[in-house]
Formats: C-alpha cells, structure tokens, sequence
C-alpha cells in the first residue's frame, strides 16, 4: 500500500516570487538568526531575500528553483544554478546548489531527503555532473543530511552575513 505524501514538489515560477522571499527569509532567520548580530541578520535578510530578487532569479536561465507546498504554502524549496565551482568540486559540468531550506516543522518526515532527490534528479537533468554546495561549520544537522545524502566535505569556504566573514564547508557530490 502506498501512501501519498501530504505535500508537493515542483518548479517555481515567477509568480512564486514574493512568497519565495518570505519564506526563505524565515529558514534562515530560524536556522541562523540566533548566531548572528541583529544588524548583521537585518543586512544579509535585505540583501539576499526580496521579491524583485527572487523575480530575476526565478528569470535566470539554468538556475532552477523547487518548491515544496503543503496546501498550497511553502514548507521548502530549492535553488540551483551553473556557477563557476570553487577549486575542490569534481566534474566538466557542475552545478551549485545554493539554496536548501526545509521549514522546522518538516524535519524528520521525509521531505528533505525528497527535495534532496528531486534537485539531484533536476541537476542531471540539465546535464550537470556533480552538485556542490556551502554550509556553515556549524550547522551540524546541515552537515548531516548532506553527508547521508552522498556529499562529502572537500574544503572551505568563506560566506558574508552583514559584515561577518563566517567559514561554510564545501562539499561535493558526484552525479
């Protein structure tokens, strides 16, 4: 017997915008908030998450978005794109996943390994051959997931909150 899963994936689109920029600010407002200076939180929230920047990335070519929806309201989504990789990451044709969130109240019920699959499955899709991403060192379930879900650590990286250099973890998977 199988049982349908009580949410959807698919691709955003432009009219996801708006809702896109709310709900990312919100995961990462709840995941990084509480380690970050308000000032610091305050600028990177203005600068990565508004509606007009969310439109033009939902208009970029190859750069993906997936949208997780529970009745119609977001309770994760995904970002991936062509970027050119940091020395470390493997492959002719590697594409960043730059956006991962999942809202708290998901975790542990099978949505994140599902949007995991789904971006893996969109990645080789349009002819991606590896899939790389930063997280924060210090995002140790972040870590984790990845690490199960066949990434591994393949160097650092540098990531700006504010005015706060903070250190991410490369990591890598092949297709």
């Amino acid at each position: 017997m199988t049982i349908d899963a009580p949410y959807t994936i698919r691709a955003a689109t432009a009219a996801d915008n708006t809702r896109l920029a709310e709900f990312g600010a919100a995961q990462f407002s709840a995941a990084f908030g509480a380690d970050n200076t308000p000032e610091n939180l305050a600028a990177y929230l203005a600068e990565t998450y508004s509606p007009e920047k969310q439109a033009a990335q939902l208009a970029a070519p190859d750069s993906p978005y997936l949208i997780a929806e529970e009745a119609g309201r977001p309770v994760g989504y995904a970002w991936l794109k062509f970027e050119p990789a940091p020395e470390g990451v493997p492959g002719q044709r590697p594409m960043e996943l730059v956006r991962f969130y999942v809202d708290r109240a998901w975790h542990g019920r099978g949505l994140a390994q599902a949007l995991m699959a789904a971006c893996l499955d969109t990645a080789r899709a349009v002819g991606a051959d590896a899939l790389w991403l930063s997280t924060w060192n210090r995002n140790a379930r972040g870590i984790a997931f990845y690490l199960k879900q066949g990434f591994r650590i393949a160097g650092a990286l540098t990531f700006v909150v504010g005015d706060d250099p903070q250190t991410d973890w490369l990591m890598v998977r092949e297709l």
